[in-house]
């Protein structure tokens, strides 16, 4: 256990110290010679005055410019990360109207007795404000967010509080999501044009227009779960894991927790913001394995079919051609069959497989059936990663690299939006493509439907 000697030295903020100690000494220095220069001035020694209070005058100035703004720039910064916000509980209004008719009670009927008993209760909220912020002080947060996660899929995050103090203990302190104030659009001036009339526009002149601000979407914040810590002895740490379900892909950030107790009496629910900025990309949720066993044989087949060639994997046994050559005969087949038969292998050097998103417009597919096509993509791109595959991928506004998790990056951000790109742009390649696009059966070009799968997004 580390020295509580050092560990308070190491706390100590040796600046600010030193800076506050420096103005002890100037201000010290200026009432001295501020004294001097009052004794100086009853003895009618004019120079000395002049020079004793012009000194005295320099030394507030100097304490005044380089001391006093810093060390209330650090006081205030040091306020504003202790700010506390106050809720009243259920039992606390309970208990106030109760404090109520006692107060009535007592002023009514001047009982000394029940004075006695309002102090206390009045006192016992004062005792419950200030242990509460005492609970909170100083703790240290930290929040340990994995690098990526999947829709529809658990995922742990660790949270670690911290108490570096060294005698006072915490008790029933809650890690969760500050709640979000609603706010009000506001009004904003805008650029427009005025012009008269609006139809043959024979007079146009710049104007400006009062409209309502746009509310930006709310960005969805990570931790949907509140963790509670019972007890956090001084000077140790306690960690919690805590599994947390994302329903939609996108982006999550959060740039603050809550801590927050109702401790000693839960009168009060007082909380402190921790400025901790934590951000999650949420990929698509994969699709089921039903769904998967329904399209995967089609594809697979499809692309074994385009692979054939000469390797180690039989494909099939066919009718002898005058360009094969003869160390392909099968002879059992020909013995059989009566008729020279030759084998068939799959070319395992060119099993090359490009996953194409083709991203249609807004309006085009339906919600449910687009948030259907980016599952089904993300769950073929994870799938043939485990496969003895070369895997590419593509797309319209597709600008990532040929990793699995650039292309599910921008499977998790990607929202239906117009687009220049055609599928007759991609890079011609020996590939097998497997498309998904919201274009009509047939539009396909014949080249590229030949070495290729397409799965249409239902409208």
């Amino acid at each position: 256990m580390a020295n509580p000697l050092k560990t308070f030295v190491g706390n100590i903020d040796r600046e600010a110290w030193m800076r506050f100690l420096l103005a002890l000494l100037g201000l010290a220095l200026a009432l001295a010679t501020a004294v001097f220069s009052a004794a100086a001035s009853q003895a009618g020694n004019v120079i000395a005055t002049v020079v004793l209070a012009s000194t005295a005058l320099l030394l507030s100035g100097v304490v005044g410019v380089f001391a006093v703004p810093y060390l209330f720039k650090r006081v205030v910064a040091s306020r504003m990360r202790e700010a506390f916000h106050y809720d009243l509980t259920r039992e606390g209004v309970a208990y106030m109207l109760v404090v109520l008719v006692i107060a009535v009670a007592a002023l009514n009927t001047g009982n000394n007795l029940l004075f006695v008993v309002l102090s206390a209760m009045l006192s016992a909220i004062l005792v419950s404000g200030i242990a509460s912020a005492v609970v909170l002080r100083r703790l240290e947060l930290d929040v340990d967010i994995p690098q990526n996660a999947y829709a529809g899929r658990p995922v742990s995050v660790h949270v670690r509080l911290l108490n570096p103090r060294m005698w006072m203990a915490s008790f029933s302190v809650t890690v969760q999501t500050p709640v979000a104030k609603k706010k009000k659009p506001g009004w904003e001036w805008q650029k427009s044009s005025f012009t008269f009339p609006k139809r043959q526009r024979w007079l146009e002149l710049p104007d400006y227009t009062l409209r309502r601000k746009q509310m930006l979407p709310l960005v969805p914040k990570i931790l949907t779960r509140p963790v509670y810590f019972p007890f956090l002895a001084a000077r140790s740490s306690a960690a919690a894991q805590v599994e947390l379900t994302f329903p939609r892909r996108g982006q999550y950030s959060q740039d603050g927790f809550s801590l927050s107790t109702r401790f000693p009496f839960s009168f009060l629910a007082k909380s402190r913001i921790v400025a901790l900025e934590r951000e999650l990309v949420v990929y698509p949720e994969l699709a089921d394995t039903d769904e998967l066993l329904e399209v995967l044989p089609l594809i697979t087949g499809e692309f074994v079919s385009y692979v054939r060639g000469r390797g180690s994997e039989l494909y099939r046994i066919r009718e002898h051609t005058p360009d094969d050559m003869a160390r392909y005969v099968d002879w059992k087949a020909t013995a059989k069959t009566g008729s020279l038969k030759v084998r068939e292998f799959t070319r395992e050097d060119e099993r090359r497989l490009r996953i194409v998103f083709d991203n249609p417009e807004p309006g085009k597919v339906s919600a449910a059936a687009y948030e259907h096509s980016v599952s089904l993509a993300a769950t073929l791109a994870c799938h043939f990663t485990g496969e003895n595959v070369e895997l590419s991928f593509a797309g319209s506004d597709y600008d990532g690299g040929q990793h699995l998790d650039d292309f599910l990056r921008h499977l998790a951000l990607i929202q239906p939006r117009p687009s220049d790109w055609v599928i007759e742009s991609m890079p011609v390649s020996s590939d097998f493509n497997i498309i998904l696009t919201s274009r009509a059966p047939g539009s396909i070009p014949g080249s590229l439907w030949e070495c290729s799968y397409v799965i249409y997004m239902e409208r």
